[in-house]
Parts: C-alpha cells; sequence; structure tokens
C-alpha cells in the first residue's frame, strides 16, 4: 500500500471516529434534556441548549499499555457525599499525552471495577479540573471484549470524557478520582464544566 493510499485509509478512520464522537454527544444531550432519568432539574430543561464540549482532538485517543494486577487490590473512593465506594483495582493502563510546550509525557490510570461489573471505570483529575471542567474531576468507562488478562493494549479516548452526574444534581453521589489517578498535563478534551444556572 502506497503512502497517499494510508493517508486516505487513516482519514476516512478519522472521519467515521469523528462522526460517531459528534453522534455520542448530540445523543448525550438529547438524554440530558428529555428522558426521564436525566440527572438535570425539570426547571432547567427548557432552556438546556447542550453541553459544552472541547473540540473533539484526535490527539487525545491514545494507545495504552494494559498490565492486569492478577490479585486486584480493594480500593475504597470518597464519595462526593462524604461515603465511601468499593472497587478492584484490576489494572494499570500506561500512555503517552501532548504535554503543554510540546512533545509528550508519559502518564498512567488505575483501570477499576466495581463488584458484578464487566466494565472498567477510569476516574480521573487532569490540570483542567476546577478550571475548565467539574472540580469534581471526569469519567471514563472501557468496555474490553472478553478476558481483560487477554488483552495487551486498549485505546483511551479522552474526547469521551464526561462529567459525572452530581455536577448536575445534589440528589447523585459520585467517587472521586484516587490520587493516583490524578494526571499531571491538561486534558482539553471531554465534556468541558457545565457551569448549570
Amino acid at each position: 500500500m502506497t503512502d497517499d493510499a494510508d493517508d486516505d485509509v487513516a482519514a476516512e478512520a478519522d472521519d467515521e471516529w469523528l462522526a460517531r464522537l459528534r453522534e455520542m454527544r448530540d445523543e448525550k444531550n438529547e438524554f440530558l434534556a428529555s428522558d426521564p432519568q436525566s440527572p438535570l432539574d425539570p426547571a432547567l430543561r427548557d432552556d438546556f441548549d447542550g453541553l459544552e464540549y472541547f473540540e473533539p482532538d484526535p490527539a487525545y485517543r491514545v494507545r495504552a499499555t494494559v498490565e492486569v494486577h492478577d490479585d486486584p487490590e480493594s480500593v475504597e473512593l470518597t464519595v462526593r457525599n462524604g461515603t465511601a465506594e468499593r472497587f478492584h483495582r484490576v489494572a494499570t493502563l500506561s500512555f503517552t499525552l501532548p504535554a503543554a510546550g510540546g512533545g509528550e509525557v508519559e502518564e498512567s490510570l488505575a483501570a477499576l471495577r466495581a463488584e458484578g461489573s464487566a466494565a472498567l471505570f477510569l476516574p480521573f483529575r487532569d490540570k483542567t479540573t476546577g478550571q475548565q471542567t467539574y472540580d469534581g474531576g471526569r469519567y471514563m468507562d472501557l468496555h474490553p471484549d472478553g478476558d481483560l488478562g487477554g488483552i495487551d493494549e486498549v485505546t483511551l479516548d479522552f474526547n469521551l470524557a464526561y462529567t459525572p452526574f452530581c455536577a448536575f444534581a445534589d440528589a447523585f453521589a459520585c467517587p472521586l478520582p484516587p490520587t493516583d489517578n490524578w494526571l499531571e498535563v491538561a486534558v482539553p478534551a471531554g465534556e468541558r464544566d457545565p457551569a448549570l444556572e
């Protein structure tokens, strides 16, 4: 395959990714505006015109190596209302992100799993937290196919980072990211602070 053909394939994949990302954002806004399970106060829904997002950026869609923990440590995350929720630290995901001054920086996130769940929960803070994004941090979810032990790499798309429901309503209890999931760089991707009034 020629370089031009490789570029065409990559551009097509980027176009598909961007179209799907925009579709997911539209679906999220529709859910918040009209679904009975929406965390938005009903009084705010008529005037709700969508969440604020960072511009889609493929630089924040990265490959991460997966280090599975054979004997997952049990961790308790503090919840915004003062209680705690128990998770298992089942893996560590290592990756690189763009650095503010150029180049890249190595980072990692603990991948957590709630009892009885197949999904991986990735709560995190970064240098946008409390400024451009919600002060309680943001979340990502991964749904790996098959046994985690058979997976060497996964794609982490920070463009899918979302704000926990407790940012929209006090009735929701949201686990806060553990300190080992505090990233040392800004991640200008995904949902911005909803700043609801």
